[in-house]
């Protein structure tokens, strides 16, 4: 057996390991890149696949790091089918169209950029369109966690519960390769222990090769509670200054963890009166599928739901899909809180509320979530003076606050926890760190060797590693 790592390869973006055998190829996620809009609209559009030669794709989850390049696929002639969970094909529904929806607004608007400034730039296209969704939607098939189907000959797939967002699965590749038995473990996005609204990551028997996420593989997370009560101090200083607060976020988990966190906040009475905005069309419709899917959240989360008590609602609370609606909550004269997409800040009405706030320092901007290198978001988390948005160079003089707690993914610990239990449970012969960048996993991998792990791997781009 042989893996190509083609994304998320010292870098938490773009996930995609293409795994060979005798028999068979079977691609792991197929993730767009996310970085230098240069850089991934280059890397996006050469996708390092030959849709002729895999035999079927497994998808961990719905994030578009780790989904949002399988339209491209299919585009370029891949027919064959792509197995999700059920939760995992209802977001995909709704996140690959405003991907797709996404992409056709950015074409439109450097193309009259180029147009109006007479440059002789090429134009640009959409990476795909809403039809190749739809004919990528229909090449899904479901599979729920636990059940156990071949793929592909010679492969057969069991998802685990991963932890990390609605959906979110451990793929466990069972491979008959000329006779040798063995089984690969790929964790996709590992999410973290105790965590309110899913349950905690499954751990797989018999492993021999483990495919590992290491994105805070060189730090840990605050717990939870204290996540809340930063949380809650910095809404109390912003309301004191009556300003408002920001709070970037990515659609899919991250947002609906905020609200259910504001809803615990607001019953114990610990924040001002605040009208809280949820402005994302797609956070919205990713809200009503997690209502679809109590059969992923953990017991009191589903108490909640069966009490008619949910989650995702409270007094003051409002969703907001109109864009005048939007432009609205920008122009009031009032303190309030806005959870708007996209989590790095690199698209959606997140950067028309960023530009309206960040230059008044009675503002302030929350940060809760990983941000990729050469994202907006890590230019706010490294709190540079001035920031670009739409083009034009603004001066950051809102307040910055960072509450990494909040993050779905496992810290140093849980992934650490994580691998010893694997090894534990089988006879473990390799280690493969991904979707990390470099610093965090050479800790990571430092640590694994010193408990005397075999064989960790920290694969580039485009490396091949037999197994």
């Amino acid at each position: 057996m042989k893996i190509d790592f083609l994304g998320a390869a010292q870098t938490v973006t773009g996930s995609m390991h293409l795994v060979h055998t005798s028999r068979a190829t079977v691609l792991l996620d197929c993730g767009l890149f996310q970085g230098r809009r240069q850089e991934s609209l280059e890397r996006n559009k050469n996708l390092p696949l030959d849709p002729d030669r895999i035999d079927a794709v497994v998808l961990s989850h719905a994030h578009i790091d780790h989904s949002g390049a399988l339209p491209m696929l299919v585009k370029r002639g891949y027919a064959g089918p792509i197995f999700t969970t059920p939760a995992t094909h209802d977001l995909c529904a709704a996140m690959l169209e405003d991907s797709a929806m996404i992409q056709a607004a950015d074409a439109r608007h450097i193309n009259k950029m180029i147009e109006r400034e007479h440059s002789g730039m090429d134009r640009v296209e959409p990476l795909y369109d809403e039809e190749d969704v739809v004919q990528t939607l229909a090449q899904m098939e479901s599979l729920g966690y636990h059940r156990r189907h071949q793929v592909a000959p010679g492969v057969t797939l069991t998802y685990l519960d991963a932890g990390h967002v609605l959906g979110s699965a451990i793929v466990v590749l069972d491979i008959d390769d000329d006779g040798q038995q063995q089984r690969l473990v790929f964790t996709g996005d590992l999410g973290r222990r105790r965590i309110p609204i899913l349950r905690d990551p499954e751990i797989p028997d018999g492993a021999h090769v483990l495919l590992s996420e290491s994105t805070y593989g060189d730090r840990l997370h605050d717990p939870i509670e204290r996540m809340d009560d930063e949380l809650a101090k910095v809404l109390q200083r912003t309301h004191k200054r009556r300003g408002k607060v920001v709070i970037p976020s990515f659609a899919l988990e991250r947002a609906q963890e905020i609200v259910y966190a504001l809803k615990r906040l607001k019953k114990a009475g610990r924040i001002p009166r605040m009208p809280v905005y949820v402005d994302s069309p797609l956070t919205v419709k990713l809200t009503d599928v997690f209502k679809m899917h109590p059969e992923c959240y953990d017991k009191n989360a589903r108490a909640m739901l069966v009490s008619s008590d949910s989650p995702f609602e409270f007094d003051g609370l409002e969703y907001i899909t109109d864009k005048e609606d939007s432009k609205a909550i920008d122009a009031a004269d009032e303190s309030s809180i806005i959870i708007s997409a996209s989590g790095m800040c690199e698209a959606g009405r997140v950067l028309h509320h960023l530009k309206c706030t960040i230059e008044n320092p009675k503002n302030a901007v929350v940060i809760v979530g990983f941000q990729a290198q050469h994202t907006l978001g890590r230019r706010l988390v490294e709190r540079r003076e001035r920031v670009r948005i739409f083009g034009v160079e603004r001066d950051l003089r809102a307040e910055v606050t960072v509450l990494n707690g909040f993050s779905a993914h496992a810290d140093q610990e849980d992934l650490l926890d994580f691998a010893e239990k694997v090894r534990e449970r089988g006879k473990l012969r390799a280690v493969a760190l991904v979707h990390g960048e470099p610093k965090a996993q050479q800790v990571l991998r430092s640590l694994l060797e010193q408990r005397h792990f075999p064989a960790v791997h920290v694969p580039a781009r485009g490396e091949t590693i037999r197994f």
